[in-house]
């Protein structure tokens, strides 16, 4: 979130105070980003070390989440603050809601890797999980980029590319299903790769609540449960 934002106050405690929560979330998303990078690696490579290490990792993820939490709830209650003051806090504690459960996604995905790595020859069906995981990463990192330089156009673009990530989605399933129906001993493995998978179309949906978020920021306007044709006409409105 720019600066320009939240430096308006005479207060200057005010100011650092918005300042810190500001930093203090996107460290946050820096963390569950490569917290989500090293599951699916993990998941890749069959590397059962790196996946319990995302594991025992996600106590830091629910330690900072704890930590915005209570300094958001500090400042409502202290500053009362109006307005895009008030949005932004809202913001803030809605984002990282949600990047504590993508933290959480990650977790489940490096204990799949760490039930599948006792399997053998089984590269091939990492595939297009491996690209699955690269696009959801990929929506994460242009919707902390979004938040962090309070672009809407930005956040509308990350939010479209999940229709890509479900499409992925879908044709992993399906190949799934042809896995189990041509040979019934890899159905445990299966449906390991299968909540993997649905774990990663999860956090795409996530992406997209937090681009819902800054846009409610930045507009004024809750856009949940909006459809992204709408969204793009509410963007044009101006704001109040």
């Amino acid at each position: 979130m720019d600066q320009s934002d939240f430096s308006h106050h005479y207060i200057q405690r005010f100011n650092a105070e918005l300042e810190k929560v500001r930093t203090d979330t996107l460290a946050m998303g820096g963390l569950v980003e490569q917290q989500l990078a090293d599951a699916v690696q993990a998941l890749v490579n069959q590397d059962s070390e790196l996946a319990n290490h995302v594991i025992s990792n996600d106590v830091k993820v629910n330690g900072m989440d704890v930590k915005v939490d209570e300094l958001c709830t500090s400042i409502l209650a202290r500053r009362q603050p109006t307005a895009s003051d008030l949005r932004l806090l809202l913001t803030v504690l809605r984002t990282t809601t949600d990047l504590e459960r993508i933290g959480d996604e990650a977790k489940r995905v490096a204990r799949m890797a760490v039930s599948t790595s006792s399997s053998i020859d089984v590269k091939s069906a990492f595939l297009e999980i491996e690209h699955l995981g690269e696009q959801v990463r990929a929506m994460l990192h242009g919707a902390l980029n979004a938040l962090a330089r309070v672009d809407v156009q930005a956040a509308l673009e990350v939010a479209q590319q999940d229709k890509r990530v479900d499409r992925e989605y879908e044709s992993i399933l399906r190949q799934c299903m042809t896995y189990m129906m041509e040979d019934p001993r890899s159905i445990p493995f299966v449906l390991d790769i299968i909540w993997a998978a649905r774990s990663l179309e999860r956090i795409g949906d996530r992406c997209c609540n937090i681009c819902e978020y800054l846009i409610y920021f930045v507009k004024g306007r809750d856009v949940r449960h909006t459809d992204l044709e709408e969204i793009e006409s509410e963007l044009k409105k101006p704001k109040y």
